[in-house]
């Protein structure tokens, strides 16, 4: 079957000059953000003119929302896009303040593809960055508008892009008496939204697998509440163990051949994996405690949970067999949902102290903890795949009752940001970068 994002047929690198040092600064987050100026592409024909300008407009918009770039605005461009084509004047560009500059065109091709470029160039340099070619069908212009994003972002920070994502989430609507919650995706920027299931069975904390393709979640399907898998190229759900109990709070391990998650039997929640090729399963937690949310490194040796088997809710990390486990958070108040980054130098936690709950970031051995934002109710940390972005959900009371609504944050604790969804949504999970 053909893969869903299978779409890109040629990718050419173009000529680049001597390589330049502009570069962002990535390390305070919103502060100081590098003027650029994003020009409309020129369209080599007719049929390209509608993408000329909306590409650079989502391009525009990705790296916005960073909060490390301050996108100028195109009235006070000197030069126009056509005569870039030939000469970039860049004492024009100076002129303006722009420190970098990015230009590009649009062609179709004689076999309906589109053909899509785009350079990138340092304005005091004077010299091309990066430049790159792509073939596609037109009608995924979108997400070439997040890829030439990703490029841009990663050669002026230094760090990988996120753009060509998407996130999975819990949609929830109704009142809170007969609340509806079902699988919704969309891409990170909130387009091309989707929904999975018809709302007819509750679902929560929705995960995806390293290949984005597959998708395992938590749902009352015949009021029996069980992991599920779910295959986002065929629509078929499929039951993961069918055990004596309660099995929830579902994750992936790195390379996709397992399910670790929590299974309740009796008042007691214990944590096991369970190999998706052989289904069987392995008990990793033995304790009268409540052990659940499990979350795997990066590089699958270890895994980082939630127990309360000291008194209080607290992380704890334990090698992948189960072996060494140890508590590592002992600040005030309770700690919850552990998530590690994908660069495995930290991991995120839900905390709550005093009456508010926070999304804070803390070293895997315990050391260094930080927290980024506070609100009445806030959960459900989820890493984009840079390891630079966090994602999460809040919820405020309201004369109706409760609304939900997503969120990201730099990891500095800067640009915090409510993220594009028609209505309210919860339980938020980043994809790896599409592929």
């Amino acid at each position: 079957m053909k893969k869903i994002f299978s779409f890109l047929a040629v990718m050419l690198i173009l000529p680049v000059t001597a390589h330049a040092e502009l570069r962002v600064d990535v390390t305070k987050g919103t502060m100081n953000p590098i003027p650029i100026a994003i020009t409309n592409f020129v369209a080599k024909d007719a049929t390209g003119s509608e993408f000329a300008t909306s590409i650079p407009q989502v391009v525009s918009k990705d790296l916005e929302s960073t909060g490390l770039f301050k996108i100028m605005d195109p009235r006070a461009f000197i030069q126009d896009a056509a005569s870039m084509q030939t000469q970039i004047r860049f004492a024009e560009w100076k002129a303006i303040n722009a420190q970098a500059l990015v230009n590009g065109t649009v062609t179709r091709t004689p076999d309906g593809r589109t053909r899509v470029e785009f350079r990138l160039f340092d304005v005091y340099g004077q010299q091309q960055l990066t430049g790159m070619a792509y073939m596609t069908t037109p009608q995924n212009w979108r997400r070439i508008a997040h890829i030439i994003s990703d490029e841009i972002y990663k050669r002026l920070t230094g760090e990988g892009g996120y753009f060509d994502t998407r996130i999975v989430y819990v949609a929830e609507s109704g009142p809170a008496v007969k609340r509806v919650k079902r699988l919704a995706i969309m891409d990170q920027d909130g387009a091309n939204i989707r929904y999975l299931t018809d709302g007819a069975n509750m679902v929560l904390t929705p995960r995806f697998s390293p290949s984005t393709q597959t998708i395992t979640y938590f749902s009352y399907i015949g009021n029996k509440p069980r992991v599920y898998i779910y295959d986002l190229e065929t629509g078929r759900q499929e039951l993961v163990g069918d055990f004596k109990g309660m099995t929830f709070a579902p994750r992936f391990s790195p390379d996709g051949s397992k399910v670790v998650m929590s299974l309740s039997q009796n008042g007691n929640s214990d944590i096991y994996s369970m190999d998706l090729r052989s289904r069987s399963p392995r008990k990793l937690t033995d304790s009268p405690a409540i052990d659940t949310a499990p979350s795997y490194a990066p590089d699958g040796s270890k895994i980082a949970f939630e127990s309360d088997r000291g008194g209080t809710q607290q992380v704890y990390v334990m090698n992948a067999d189960g072996s060494n486990q140890h508590r590592i958070t002992f600040g005030d108040g309770r700690y919850a949902s552990p998530v590690w980054s994908p660069r495995g130098d930290l991991i995120a936690f839900v905390k709550m102290l005093k009456g508010q709950f926070y999304i804070g970031v803390i070293r895997p051995d315990g050391t260094g903890e930080r927290l980024l934002s506070n609100a009445y109710h806030m959960e459900g940390p989820t890493w984009a795949p840079n390891g630079r972005v966090l994602s999460f959900f809040k919820e405020s009371p309201g004369r109706n009752g409760k609304t939900a609504r997503l969120y990201s944050i730099d990891l500095t604790g800067h640009n915090e940001r409510m993220l594009n969804t028609p209505g309210d949504g919860s339980d938020p999970a980043w994809s790896p970068l599409n592929p």
